[in-house]
């Protein structure tokens, strides 16, 4: 039972002491607690407020709550029910029952179940030679007379990374990334080749979770996976928009729904955002909080604290107008706070036993079978809990429907199908085409900013499509970084090295340090 100033109190509290009495059913006291201080209620009335989108002077609102649902002292507590003191002994009781502990810090690896006499250390060591065998029996001619020194060089490599992923106790993170990959493709949804830090992996590419040979274009497994910098990996996968949410009920059955969910996303009260929604609940006209809100700037990370210290005028209208004053501490109280929830874009976190035994989850009401974490990205990880990313992307969609039409016709024509993995990434054509901003629809490449900077470079290699994305961010943009790449290439600069040793590292790159690794 709770005294928070209901009216009903008076009746309810004495008859529910008597039918509890004449039961022998315990009594509790609780608070119903809804905000941290007593001050607080006015700026939750508002939140509530801006849920329900209503103005709180309405007349007709309804008022669930009272200025007494704050969290009070045990001191408090006691003197509220000094007359039912077993109530709060109880309420001691049930909370000395109410024992969790989040081992944080500790990894809680998915279990990924291998055939007999295996390990995953072993399984995946078998697993990855077996598929590097296939790799290079593609990529090489075998009878080569120096195809053995090559191989010499990706077993070496590959032996390397096992040791590095076996000792960190990755090894399962692999087979699982590698059989819904897997299973996406055998289910005809195509998978993208990879991106972010991933492909720098051999394991990786020999297992085909990527499609790049991380030899070929230099890149460094160590900003994947280093034992130095004790991380857990993470994939960003792309599956076919339209097969993705296939993946995941696969990868829902394959190792249980109560062990898979979804993670949640918490949006919140930003600074300009609070200004408007306050300033409707408290019926202030539009063009007046339009113009507050607009003297807040537009910058990342902006609070209205910060906007008062930068912003002069602001801060002269908010010490100089009471409506300001009030609108802006109001918002203040509420700036930050969690104004709505949703799914992570491609966060799928996979346990290695039911999620309840890690975290609590979230029930959409229109979607019970399928509950989400209550937990964000951040806080799944802090749990030890791996997210995996299923991301959709559209682009391999119209590749794939291409495709299907492409090689439909071929069909027809006698001729045989194109397989995709076998264009050359040096084809001529394609280049000719991007250097006539003939982008629209190519993934990362067709915003109107990227079609200009491909006209000023003109790239006539797949190193230059690299540099390209690489470029088209706001350091290299604002630092005349992007300058100097472009007339070094074309020779209207000259290339130099800050060291000569740092030569064979930034040749691909004109001199220009464009590349964290």
């Amino acid at each position: 039972m709770r005294r928070i100033g209901k009216t009903t109190e008076s009746a309810y509290i004495p008859a529910a002491v008597e039918l509890a009495n004449a039961y022998s059913i315990p009594i509790v006291a609780t608070n119903d607690i809804r905000f941290m201080e007593r001050n607080d209620f006015e700026a939750h009335e508002a939140r509530v407020c801006i849920q329900e989108g209503v103005v709180l002077n309405d007349p007709n609102r309804s008022h669930r709550y009272t200025e007494q649902q704050y969290f009070r002292t045990p001191e408090d507590m006691q003197t509220l029910f000094a007359d039912l003191p077993e109530a709060l002994e109880n309420t001691i009781e049930i909370a000395k029952r109410c024992n969790v502990f989040l081992e944080l810090g500790k990894n809680q690896l998915p279990h990924f179940t291998v055939p007999e006499n295996y390990t995953a250390d072993s399984y995946l060591s078998e697993a990855a030679n077996r598929g590097l065998n296939e790799r290079l029996f593609f990529l090489y001619d075998k009878t080569a007379p120096t195809f053995e020194n090559i191989r010499r060089v990706y077993d070496a490599r590959l032996s390397r990374e096992l040791d590095v992923i076996n000792t960190m106790g990755f090894a399962g993170y692999f087979l699982i990334v590698a059989d819904f990959t897997r299973w996406a493709k055998e289910h005809d949804i195509p998978v993208g080749p990879g991106r972010g830090s991933g492909p720098g992996s051999l394991v990786a590419y020999a297992l085909s979770i990527t499609d790049f040979d991380p030899l070929a274009f230099d890149l460094l497994f160590e900003r994947f996976l280093n034992p130095e910098r004790v991380s857990l990996p993470d994939f960003d996968i792309d599956f076919c928009i339209e097969g993705r949410d296939r993946v995941i009920e696969y990868v829902m059955e394959r190792h249980g729904h109560e062990c898979v969910s979804q993670i949640m996303t918490y949006g919140t009260m930003a600074a300009k955002a609070v200004v408007r929604d306050v300033g409707r609940v408290l019926a202030l006209p539009y063009g007046f909080v339009d113009k507050i809100a607009k003297l807040i700037p537009f910058e990342l990370g902006m609070t209205l604290d910060l906007a008062l210290s930068q912003e002069p005028l602001l801060r002269e209208r908010y010490e100089q107008e009471e409506e300001v004053r009030t609108l802006i501490d109001l918002a203040r109280k509420l700036e930050g706070i969690a104004r709505n929830v949703g799914k992570h874009a491609g966060g799928i976190v996979i346990a290695p036993g039911p999620l309840t035994h890690f975290l609590p989850l979230y029930c959409e009401t229109n979607d019970a079978a399928h509950p989400v974490t209550q937990f964000d990205k951040d806080d799944v990880e802090a749990v030890g809990l791996i997210k995996f990313d299923f991301l959709g992307l559209t682009t391999l969609t119209i590749i794939h429907q291409a495709l299907l039409v492409i090689n439909a016709t071929r069909k027809i024509n006698q001729e045989s199908p194109i397989d995709i993995s076998r264009i050359s990434l040096q084809d001529a054509e394609t280049f000719s085409l991007l250097k006539n901003r003939h982008s629209t629809a190519v993934f990362q490449l067709e915003s109107h900013g990227m079609q200009e900077l491909i006209k000023r470079l003109k790239p006539d290699c797949f190193e230059d499509l690299i540099a390209l994305v690489a470029l088209f961010r706001p350091g290299p943009l604002q630092s005349g970084m992007v300058d100097d790449f472009v007339n070094r290439k074309h020779g209207r600069s000259q290339v130099f090295y800050p060291h000569p040793k740092l030569e064979p590292i930034l040749r691909p790159t004109y001199g220009v340090i464009l590349y964290q690794e």
